[in-house]
C-alpha cells in the first residue's frame, strides 16, 4: 500500500510554530451533561405523569380502541406510549434542553411551548388526513396538563440551578478578551446575574501592556501574537470577546479555529439595554449583520397590553375584594383621616393623573415631607425615600411592608391611567429633574410594579432605577409583564414591600 508523505500547509506551519504539538484539550463543562440528563429525566417523568393521568381520567384501565378507518386496531394505551415518545422527541428537537438557554431567559419556556404546540398541531393534521377520530377530551386534557407540568418542572429545576450557581457550581468558566474598560463593564454585568452561570476566571487585556489586577481573576496583557499562546494556559470553556479595536474580524475568526470543540466563542456586541427578542443576526455577503428592532409602543402590542391590563386588574379586584374590604376597616380604625390617599403623579407622555392608595401615614404627612428630606439630605434627589419615616402609622407600616397600600391602584389600571407593569409613577418635582434620557420613561403608562421594583425594590440607586426602567420601556412585552408580576409576588412576600 502506498504511503503518502505528510504535507504541512503554510497556515498549519504557522499554528504549529505557535503552539506545542501535544496540547491538553479543554473538555466541555462537566455540569452540562449532568444537568441536561436531569432535565431530560424530569421531562420524561412529567410527560409520563401527564399522559397517564389523562389516560386514567378518560379510559381507566379499560381497553378502548381508536376510531379509525384502518383495519389495524390501535388502543389508547398504545397511543399514550407513542405520545410520550413523540413528546420527548419534540422537546429534544426544539432545542429546549440547549445548555446555553437552560436557566437564563424565557427562551427555554418558549421552546417548550412551541414544541408542544407543534406536536399537538401535528396530531390534529394527522387525524384530519387519515380520518382518525381521536377522543377530543383525551387531547384537550393531555395538552394543557402536560404543558403546565412541563413549565412547572422546568421552573423548579431553574430555581435549583440558580441556587447552585450562586454557590459557584454549574457555571461556565469564562475568559474575557477586550479592552480594560470593556472587560470591567462586562464583569460587572455578569456579577449582577450570578444565576446566568458565567464565572470569569481570566481576562486578556488588549489595550494596555501592564493591566491592573482584578481580584480572583487571572489578568494578562495580550496582543495578536501572544493571544493564541495564552489560550493554552487557561482552562476556560467559554471565551468572550468584548468590543476591541485591537482585534480584527480576521483575528476573531482565527480565534474560533484555535478553540477546542469543548470551548465556545461568544462575541459581545456593544449593545446596552437591548433585549434579545429585538436582536436578529442575518448573514449578508458573508458578514453576520446584527439587526436591532426599533422599540414600538403603538399598534397591536399596545392593544394587547391594554387588554391584559383590563382583564388582569378586573380579576385581581374580584379575587382581592375581601382583602380590600378588610384593609378599609383597618385603615379607618387606625387613625383619624380619610381611608384613601390621592396624589397627583405624572403618567403617559407627561399627563398628570391622581394616583390612589390606602392611607398609610398620618393626616397632613405631605406638608412635613420637605423638612424631613432636608434633614436626611436628599431633597434634591429623584426617587426620594425617607429612612424610618416617622409619618407612617402602625397599620400603615404593615400595609407598606406587603404593598397592600398599593392595591387601590388596580382601579387606576382599570380606568386606564396606569398599567399593571411599567415605570413607577413619579410626582412632578421628580419628573422636572429628568434629563432627555430619563424622560423616555414617560413613553409608556406607569405601572403598579416594574422591573426595578423586582430587582432591588427601594434599595437601588437613581441611576440603576432609570437604567432598568428604560430597559423595560424599550423591550416590553406581555410575556415580560407576566414574569415581572410573578417576581413582584415573590419580592413582596420575601422583602420590604414599600416602593
Amino acid at each position: 500500500m502506498t504511503q503518502f508523505a505528510h504535507r504541512e500547509y503554510p497556515w498549519q506551519a504557522a499554528n504549529s510554530a505557535r503552539r506545542p504539538m501535544q496540547r491538553t484539550r479543554v473538555q466541555p463543562a462537566r455540569w452540562v451533561r449532568t444537568f441536561s440528563t436531569i432535565v431530560t429525566a424530569s421531562d420524561l417523568v412529567t410527560v409520563i405523569m401527564a399522559t397517564t393521568a389523562t389516560h386514567l381520567t378518560w379510559f381507566g384501565f379499560r381497553e378502548v380502541m381508536v376510531s379509525a378507518p384502518s383495519s389495524i386496531g390501535v388502543n389508547y394505551f398504545t397511543v399514550s406510549m407513542l405520545l410520550v415518545v413523540a413528546w420527548m422527541t419534540v422537546l429534544a428537537a426544539s432545542g429546549s434542553r440547549d445548555p446555553q438557554i437552560l436557566g437564563t431567559d424565557l427562551t427555554e419556556y418558549r421552546r417548550v411551548i412551541n414544541g408542544t404546540l407543534l406536536l399537538f398541531g401535528a396530531i390534529g393534521v394527522f387525524a384530519a388526513m387519515t380520518q382518525t377520530d381521536f377522543a377530543r377530551g383525551y387531547l384537550i386534557t393531555a395538552f394543557p396538563l402536560g404543558l403546565l407540568l412541563l413549565i412547572v418542572s422546568r421552573w423548579s429545576l431553574r430555581r435549583w440551578l440558580h441556587v447552585r450557581r450562586r454557590r459557584g457550581d454549574f457555571t461556565f468558566r469564562v475568559l474575557i478578551i477586550g479592552t480594560m474598560d470593556n472587560v470591567r463593564e462586562l464583569m460587572a454585568a455578569l456579577a449582577q446575574r450570578p444565576d446566568a452561570g458565567y464565572r470569569v476566571i481570566a481576562a486578556f487585556i488588549t489595550d494596555v501592556s501592564d493591566p491592573d489586577p482584578i481580584p480572583g481573576v487571572r489578568v494578562r496583557a495580550a496582543n495578536r501574537g501572544s493571544l493564541f499562546e495564552g489560550l493554552q494556559d487557561v482552562s476556560a470553556d467559554t471565551v468572550v470577546v468584548v468590543g476591541s479595536d485591537d482585534l480584527s474580524s480576521a483575528t476573531i475568526n482565527e480565534l474560533s479555529w484555535e478553540l477546542d470543540p469543548g470551548q465556545q466563542l461568544v462575541v459581545a456586541p456593544q449593545l446596552v439595554g437591548v433585549a434579545g427578542s429585538r436582536i436578529h443576526t442575518r448573514p449578508v455577503a458573508g458578514l453576520p449583520l446584527i439587526h436591532v428592532e426599533t422599540p414600538s409602543y403603538d399598534g397591536p402590542k399596545r392593544f394587547l397590553k391594554r387588554a391584559f391590563d383590563i382583564v388582569g386588574s378586573f380579576l385581581l379586584i374580584v379575587m382581592l375584594a375581601p382583602v380590600l374590604l378588610l384593609t378599609i376597616i383597618l385603615v379607618a380604625l387606625s387613625s383619624p383621616g380619610p381611608i384613601f390617599y390621592r396624589q397627583e403623579r405624572i403618567g403617559l407622555s407627561g399627563a398628570p393623573f391622581m394616583i390612589l392608595k390606602f392611607r398609610s401615614m398620618v393626616t397632613g404627612a405631605d406638608s412635613r415631607l420637605t423638612a424631613l428630606l432636608r434633614e436626611q439630605g436628599t431633597a434634591d434627589v429623584p426617587l426620594f425615600k425617607l429612612a424610618n419615616d416617622p409619618r407612617v402609622t402602625p397599620i400603615g407600616a404593615i400595609l407598606r411592608r406587603y404593598s397592600l397600600d398599593e392595591l387601590p391602584q388596580l382601579f387606576n389600571v382599570l380606568f386606564g391611567d396606569m398599567s399593571l407593569v411599567g415605570p413607577r409613577p413619579q410626582v412632578d418635582g421628580e419628573v422636572r429633574m429628568y434629563d432627555s434620557k430619563s424622560s423616555r420613561r414617560l413613553a409608556v403608562k406607569p405601572g403598579m410594579s416594574g422591573l426595578w421594583q423586582v430587582s432591588g425594590r427601594s434599595n437601588l440607586s437613581w441611576e440603576d432605577s432609570i437604567r432598568l426602567d428604560l430597559y423595560y420601556v424599550e423591550n416590553w412585552s406581555v410575556t415580560s409583564d407576566i414574569v415581572i408580576l410573578l417576581r413582584t409576588l415573590r419580592a413582596v412576600i420575601g422583602h420590604n414591600g414599600a416602593v
